[in-house]
């Protein structure tokens, strides 16, 4: 068995791209309220995945994609809180419906509701929906709603607690990925998503929020950012400021995903990483789509990359091919085990 854990829906249907067109451009005119949601029927869907997220699956070898809709897209800048509300909501249910097509494929993950300056309270209702009504097995959380700008305060604060609580409730964790950069400083997925990633493992370095919330789970993508190249910084760091040693600081409650598109990288990752806080990821079809003219072969194929490291003990490799995605997701694990 072998699980991707992060998957976006970037081939979703046009139709969904033209309704946000328009959901815009109804709020930038002043007219309020809420659109029907975009017709896409059952073949559109299936379509859009057949040739190109199913395709690889089966042409890759892995089994299940842990699947959200498209990050850049969610793009919480955008609007207000009603419009986010109504964008979150529609790409959800349309996450709902492929994992009702294809439910040994793909198992769900929502985009929550966020808005700047407002509470993430507010993504509550929308985060027990998706898990209780819907089926999904965890969220993705923007640690920057503001698109770039960083306006809203860092994760370890209380502001977040309420939905921190509620995701301790329903056992889901949340992988921490921005959306698009509106900032022209940070190119979005060359500098945003890093940075994003980045930033957040060292608010979480700073703080006491796993003392708070000891079962509260993250996962930190595109494997870790700059963390594990700069490992013994923040371990340094961590030491100079009187925090306890990273792995019984953060290890308990953070893992990474294996986004990184080059067997050097993944060489470093499961190096620095132990095993047991890395999940297997590959992203596709995400943010680098070409070949690698020095190899060949996709850059987003990293299940290539793992096999390709003799060293490995077969016992890690199945834990990272999907023991931990299992325990990090345990409604994933209860869900497939129903099935």
């Amino acid at each position: 068995m072998i699980i991707d854990c992060h998957g976006h829906y970037t081939t979703a249907p046009k139709a969904l791209e033209a309704w946000r067109k328009q959901q815009v451009a109804d709020f930038e005119a002043g007219r309020r309220g809420a659109q029907a949601p975009p017709a896409i029927a059952d073949d559109e869907i299936r379509a859009s995945l057949e040739g190109a997220q199913l395709r690889i699956q089966r042409s890759r070898g892995t089994d299940c994609t842990i699947f959200s809709p498209r990050a850049m897209a969610m793009s919480h800048h955008v609007g207000d809180e009603t419009v986010s509300r109504h964008w979150s909501e529609h790409c959800n249910d349309l996450i709902h419906r492929v994992c009702t097509l294809y439910p040994d494929n793909f198992v769900g993950v929502c985009q929550l509701p966020q808005s700047p300056g407002v509470a993430p309270r507010g993504c509550v209702a929308e985060l027990e929906r998706c898990v209780n009504e819907l089926g999904f097995v965890g969220c993705n959380l923007n640690p920057d709603p503001s698109g770039g700008y960083w306006t809203d305060p860092p994760l370890t604060d209380r502001w977040w607690y309420p939905l921190y609580e509620k995701m301790v409730e329903l056992d889901v964790p949340a992988m921490i990925h921005v959306s698009a950069s509106c900032n022209p400083n940070f190119h979005g997925t060359g500098a945003h998503y890093i940075n994003g990633d980045t930033t957040a493992f060292m608010q979480l370095v700073t703080s006491d929020l796993f003392r708070d919330f000891p079962t509260l789970r993250f996962v930190i993508p595109h494997g870790g950012g700059a963390v594990p190249y700069h490992w013994g910084r923040y371990r340094g760091l961590a030491q100079d400021l009187g925090r306890p040693p990273l792995k019984e600081l953060l290890l308990n409650n953070v893992f990474f995903d294996t986004c990184v598109y080059h067997l050097p990288g993944i060489e470093l990752l499961l190096k620095v990483i132990p095993a047991d806080n890395i999940l297997f990821a590959s992203e596709m079809v995400g943010a680098v789509r070409g070949i690698d003219p020095e190899t060949g072969q996709h850059y987003d194929d990293t299940k290539r990359y793992i096999d390709a490291i003799e060293w490995l003990a077969p016992a890690a490799r199945a834990q990272i091919f999907h023991g931990n995605a299992e325990r990090v997701y345990p409604r994933l694990a209860r869900r497939r085990g129903a099935r």
